[in-house]
């Protein structure tokens, strides 16, 4: 990856989260509340999210990298990490036959 799209990313980086944190802060606490933004601003940061994120996938692309795919917590993952302590007889604990 060179320096220029390195750079592309990391504003579209700053966007998205510059983005994310003008929706949280500006959410209502209860859906009953009106939202303090128009309805057009809200579909306008929709479409920029939507643009940021295709940009982040093309320069993924071109630069031949996986595609990330965000998880929940809660989650199970492909891969799950077992600590050594837990494979058996490594276990100092257990008693030798």
């Amino acid at each position: 990856m060179n320096e220029e799209s390195r750079k592309e990313r990391d504003i579209l980086m700053v966007m998205r989260k510059v983005l994310a944190s003008v929706i949280k802060d500006t959410t209502p606490e209860f859906k009953t509340m009106k939202h303090p933004l128009s309805a057009n601003t809200i579909e306008d940061i929709r479409q920029c999210l939507r643009l940021i994120a295709a940009r982040e996938m093309e320069l993924a692309d071109a630069a031949g990298e996986a595609r990330q795919r965000p998880y929940f917590k809660d989650e199970k993952r492909e891969a799950e990490v077992i600590p050594i302590s837990k494979i058996g007889g490594l276990n100092k604990d257990a008693p030798e036959d």
